[in-house]
């Protein structure tokens, strides 16, 4: 049995995959999707989902700037731990500032960039969660809303999340993986 250990560096260091988009643009589809495929391929893998770790983080969010910038610090960190170890990691996570994704791409050597593009209205129209219906209700701080979302000025894939289903995004994601030679 080998340890993963005594495997070469290359070949235990994972990779991580960011999707971002607005609130409700299809990142969670996506990411069920794309963790499925990584597993049919053997790899190990792990969704760092950002409601949920709030939970864990930030038990009682406020959502300001401030605890928004402690709580992508403590999401980057444990992604990089993670791909350190070997795990395949997809953040589902809106990360509405560049720089959010940016201190990723710093400190997870094998990164990509996915921006799941869908326009506001549809979003809105989905809304699974309630996050625009209580945004506009009780003014919480919604990105593209209240508070600005900062798209990817050059993302490694860019879905439509209004247009393409989570299973062609998914599969998309994984031919740049490939091509990245991440695979």
């Amino acid at each position: 049995m080998t340890d993963h250990r005594s495997r070469g560096f290359a070949q235990s260091q994972g990779f991580a995959v960011w999707l971002t988009g607005l609130p409700a643009s299809g990142k969670s589809s996506i990411a069920r999707s794309l963790k499925s495929k990584l597993i049919e391929r053997g790899l190990e893998v792990e969704v760092l989902e950002s409601d949920e770790l709030r939970k864990v983080f930030t038990p009682r969010p406020s959502y300001d700037g401030e605890e928004r910038d402690l709580f992508y610090r403590q999401m980057v960190y444990v992604g990089a731990l993670l791909t350190r170890h070997g795990i395949a990691v997809i953040f589902d996570a809106t990360a509405n500032r560049r720089m959010y994704r940016d201190r990723a791409r710093g400190e997870i050597r094998k990164f990509l960039e996915v921006y799941v593009e869908c326009p506001l209205e549809v979003c809105m129209s989905r809304d699974p969660k309630g996050i625009y219906r209580k945004g506009l209700a009780e003014g919480k701080s919604v990105p593209g809303l209240q508070v600005e979302y900062e798209a990817p000025e050059a993302p490694g894939v860019l879905i439509r999340g209004d247009r393409e289903s989570a299973e062609e995004a998914a599969g998309r994601v994984i031919a740049k993986l490939a091509e990245l030679k991440y695979l």
